[in-house]
This record gives C-alpha cells, structure tokens and sequence, in this order.
C-alpha cells in the first residue's frame, strides 16, 4: 500500500557522525497446511487457561533510571510470580547530538535514548501505563518483542497527546527483549527517532552457564545503540527544524538511503565518557545489556572479552564463552557477562569500523 503523507497534526495522530558508538569502561585497582490445520486442532485441545487469579497477586511498583543505570533488582527469585507496575512517560524533545551542536526532534520514552531498561522475572506480569503528554504532537504506542498477541501490545496501546493507557502481559519467555514505538505506517521514523528500549526477563532461577552452574554480575549497564538520519542543507551543513512534523519528509529521504549521519551509543557522541564513563573494579562482574532496535551491531570489548555471551539475548540457552567480539541482529537485545581482571580503561564499542 501507497500513502502520499501530509504531515499535519491530524495525519499524524492518525498514523497515515557514525564514529560515535565507542564507550569507555574504567576499572578501578580495588578488588571487589492439512497437517498443520489439525496440529493446530490437538494444540487446542490440550491448553488449558490459566487459573491464576491475578487480582491476588503481589504487586511491585518499580521505579525506572535513565541508561546506562538499570533500577534495583534481584537477580533470582523464590517467591511466585508478581504484577510488576511500570510507568513511561513519552517525550517529544529536541536533543544534541554531538559537540557541533547538531540537532534532532527526538521522540523517547521517559526522555532518554534509549527508553529505560526493565526488569522481571519469567512468569511475572508486567503492567505498564503509557502517558502521552498533551504538549505532546504525535500519536504513539509500544510494542514489547517479549510480549505475546496483540502485536506486542502495539494494537492495544495506541494513545493520542493527553492521553494515558495501560497495557498487562505475562512475561513468559525469558530473556533481554526490545520494546519500541510502532504507529501504523511510521515504524521506522519513531525508532529512529529514538523511540526504543528494552526489558530484561530474567529466569526466576538466575541466570546460568551452560552447565547449569549459578552466574552472578556485581553491575549491570544498560547501552542502548542508536542510528540516526539528520537531514543536510545544500552547503552539507545538518538541518535544524522547528518539529517532527516539519523534519519529515527531509529525514524519510535520508532514512531510504540507508546511511545513518550518526550511530551512537545512549543517544550522543561520547554520551558514555569522561564523567559518564561506566566504571568497575577489579574483580567485579559486570553485564551490559545491549540493544539495537534497527540495525544490525557487533559489540567488541577492548582489552576484555565477552566470558559469557547470549549475543540474541535468550537466557536460558547456553551461553557462548570467551567471544572477541558478537553479532546482535537488528530488532534484538543481547547480553553479555565479564569479570574484570585488571586496573584500566576499556573500550566498548561496535566493531563495525567503517
């Protein structure tokens, strides 16, 4: 289907510098068919629905931090599952990109690139309200990749300015998922926008090698990779527009070439530097949650490894070990887990070079 798109106000409430992905780790010197048709028949016969009466179970509001800090969390869990209460406030915001001042119209959740990281057990329900602000121009909504129906909860949750919903889903798989905004006929300009996060289902157990073996991480951080399409004057300067809406036509036509202006981590050159840096100490474990909502990436360690890796992010597969360097598809969160042995910096960054 063909649309020509005049972007008003109503047509979209109704929903017709790439060297900058390198984050430093600092590390401190203290320890520390027919056949088908009738499959899907038996199927039927042998669900059963649930039983769980969800107005008795325990609920926990969480309260969400911006990236690279991930809220406080347990690791495993010997209490049943919990309705686990989550809030997003969607912001359309201009921000910088990088110290020449380029600027975009970005849309996020809770006003950061990425949107937070969430965290739940498998089995837990997570209800979360989205909150689309009437300062807000746009229609949105939020599809999980971790959920299941509704396509991800994108059918179910799609609010105009001043507008609120609540969306419960049971996190039955376990593992990290990306979440992104996904208006009808305008996907890829809000998550390129920014619009993407990601939620981590951890098993109720823990996480685990491939021998079963318990592992556990001192830190978590959450790096979130973003490629954006600035438009260009006819001089090569980057455009400045005053809305989404004016930047739309101009930003689709640099998207359709399929060359980013800017690929960066936590939504800005060198976001994760200098008083940013993420930091460890010898000794400690870390996991870096890494996702990448478009694109494809290849997360690289400089002067470390990835011991652990579930590089598509599925948790209760065996993890692969000791990789140089792990390839996350686009559309997809990965994971990986790393002792640090020595005092130091380290690079973080994807080994894309060119």
């Amino acid at each position: 289907m063909t649309n020509t798109l005049q972007m008003t106000r109503r047509t979209m409430l109704t929903g017709a510098a790439v060297a900058g992905a390198l984050t430093p780790i600092i590390v401190s010197n203290t320890v520390a068919h027919a056949d088908e048709e009738v499959a899907a028949a038996e199927a039927l016969k042998t669900v059963k629905p649930s039983k769980v009466d969800i107005s008795k179970l325990p609920r926990e509001k969480v309260e969400l931090v911006k990236p690279p800090f991930v809220h406080a969390h347990e690791q495993k869990t010997a209490d049943g599952p919990k309705i686990k209460e989550f809030t997003l406030t969607i912001q359309e915001k201009k921000m910088i990109l990088d110290k020449e001042g380029t600027e975009i119209n970005a849309m996020t959740f809770d006003g950061s690139v990425p949107g937070p990281l969430m965290v739940v057990h498998q089995d837990d329900y997570v209800e979360l309200t989205l909150v689309n602000p009437d300062t807000n121009a746009m229609q949105h909504n939020i599809d999980f990749h971790a959920a299941t129906g509704g396509l991800g909860g994108g059918a179910l949750t799609v609010v105009n300015p001043g507008e609120s919903t609540v969306l419960r889903f049971k996190a039955t798989k376990a593992g990290v998922f990306v979440y992104h905004c996904a208006p009808p006929g305008m996907v890829p300009w809000h998550v390129t926008s920014g619009m993407n996060g990601a939620i981590m289902v951890l098993p109720r157990e823990g996480l685990k090698d491939g021998k079963g073996k318990p592992l556990v991480y001192d830190k978590v951080y959450y790096v979130g990779e973003q490629d954006f399409y600035v438009p260009r004057d006819e001089t090569g300067k980057f455009k400045t527009y005053d809305s989404p809406g004016e930047a739309y036509e101009d930003t689709v036509a640099v998207m359709k070439t399929l060359t980013p202006t800017h690929i960066v981590f936590n939504g800005a050159v060198g976001a994760l530097t200098g008083d940013n840096a993420m930091t460890a100490k010898v000794g400690e474990t870390v996991l870096i949650v890494h996702s990448q909502a478009n694109r494809d990436t290849r997360p690289h360690l400089i002067g470390g490894h990835g011991e652990y890796v579930w590089a598509t992010g599925k948790v209760l597969n065996p993890p692969d070990t000791d990789q140089e360097t792990w390839f996350i598809p686009g559309g997809t969160a990965g994971a990986a887990l790393y002792t640090f042995a020595q005092p130091g910096i380290y690079a973080y960054v994807n080994h894309n070079l060119i």
